[in-house]
């Protein structure tokens, strides 16, 4: 009788679940950052779970008594459970190729000697150098988009209880009845493989699977008086877009930004890093529908990066040679400094 009753009770909260989970967002973000608001998009990825919910899934996980209610925990915490039908809101939304197998290799800042250069003849280019991003200028554009752009975070208290790692990963499937092999399951790897890499010299770097985690992450290297930058739409993928107005909002070289960027998971996590000697311009972006206003990020230190990175192939230099350039993806954000 205890499940039915249990259930009911999950059931009975679940209307209540939007606003409260919103307000501890809210909360946690006023506690700890110097902006009124966050962007509205991020506050929209708070846990959709509110405090007697995420009791609740505490006391089912802890008695590993999850399968029997995973149907209901992905719901209402909005994570993907079925990769499949999320990618389908996500193609079926866009008249967009699918998502680019490529897209989260941008964020791998190392790669092995057969990496291929005919990533770049998918569809744009992943990395660049800044005298290609200037007024007038045509260049194009690779995919933006996040593969899984709704899922939302777990509460702290959760998150911490899901096995995050390379060598815990085949309990994390069983938890969420992974199939091998499957989109999800190459997702999963690549994300934890990301997080695991250990940072090059000068980098600081985490994977935040949480809204705390991350605003932890961010007052911990920032401070507590930040601005937000974030690229406004996808359009523009796959396109030869003209570049429009290109403005410099943050150049301070000794004092490095904070990049974070969305990973495909089963609830949302953020791999955060910063790197030393980065600038970031807003650009606008002439694509077919409309005027995409764009962050991009320029590494002027790449001295140490690995000698076999796609940037390199594809632009024909080395290490410390040039910089580097690339857009911040959909749900990318990108964390500069303030004078509070």
């Amino acid at each position: 009788m205890t499940r039915p009753i249990l259930l009911l009770g999950l059931l009975v909260v679940a209307y209540f679940s939007g606003s409260q989970a919103e307000s501890a967002f809210m909360q946690y973000w006023e506690e700890h950052i110097g902006l009124s608001h966050p962007p509205h998009w991020l506050a929209e990825k708070a846990s959709s779970l509110n405090p007697h919910q995420e009791e609740v899934f505490m006391k089912i996980i802890e008695k590993n008594e999850l399968a029997s209610h995973l149907d209901l925990f992905c719901k209402q915490a909005n994570i993907a459970c079925s990769t499949n039908s999320l990618e389908k809101k996500t193609t079926d939304s866009t008249t967009l190729p699918p998502i680019a197998p490529w897209n989260e290799d941008k964020l791998k800042y190392d790669f092995p000697n057969e990496a291929a250069l005919s990533v770049a003849s998918q569809g744009g280019l992943p990395y660049f150098r800044k005298s290609m991003v200037k007024e007038g200028s045509v260049i194009a554009v690779p995919d933006l988009r996040d593969p899984m752009s709704y899922k939302s975070f777990l509460p702290r208290s959760l998150a911490s209880k899901i096995p995050f790692s390379i060598a815990r990963i085949e309990k994390l499937k069983k938890l969420f009845g992974v199939i091998d092999e499957s989109n999800m399951d190459e997702y999963i790897q690549d994300t934890l493989k990301i997080c695991e890499k250990s940072p090059i010299r000068g980098e600081k770097r985490t994977c935040a699977t949480s809204v705390e985690d991350l605003i932890d992450f961010i007052v911990e290297e920032l401070g507590h008086y930040v601005h937000v930058w974030s690229t406004e739409s996808i359009e523009g993928s796959y396109e030869n877009v003209t570049i429009g107005v290109v403005k410099l909002i943050y150049g301070n070289l000794s004092d490095s930004p904070a990049l974070c960027h969305s990973q495909p998971f089963i609830f949302q996590v953020y791999y955060c890093h910063v790197l030393q000697k980065v600038k970031v311009y807003a650009v606008d972006i002439h694509a077919k529908k409309k005027v995409n206003h764009a962050i991009m990020a320029c590494h002027h230190d790449t001295s140490t990066w690995n000698p076999n990175h796609l940037a390199f192939k594809l632009l024909g230099f080395g290490p410390g040679q040039i910089e580097v350039c690339h857009w911040i993806n959909e749900n990318g954000i990108v964390w500069t400094k303030t004078l509070g």
